[in-house]
């Protein structure tokens, strides 16, 4: 018999594989305007992603990387701008409603 507790741990990075994917997701948290959202977003696209690889097409040491993302990191806007044009996304702005 299937004991109907068994669960999975979810993970988004799991669901980060494709570039559509991650621009969705990273468009939605960044309407929010929620910094540690962002930032924790950023930290699952680059686990996604693989940090080591990603690190160096970011121009970033892996150490650093995981530095600006973790819990306490306070990435800058040129680490925030590598990172993004790592993942194949661009940041655009647009007026908000009044």
């Amino acid at each position: 018999m299937t004991n109907l507790t068994d669960t999975t741990a979810w993970d988004i990075a799991d669901h980060l594989q494709d570039d559509a994917a991650v621009a969705d997701y990273l468009a939605a948290v960044f309407e929010d305007g929620d910094l540690a959202e962002i930032r924790r977003a950023l930290a699952h696209v680059a686990r996604a992603r693989g940090m080591g690889e990603l690190a160096q097409r970011a121009g970033l040491s892996r150490s650093g990387l995981y530095k600006a993302l973790g819990e306490d990191g306070n990435p800058s806007f040129e680490t925030v701008a590598g990172l993004l044009k790592a993942f194949g996304v661009r940041l655009t702005v647009a007026q908000t409603q009044a």
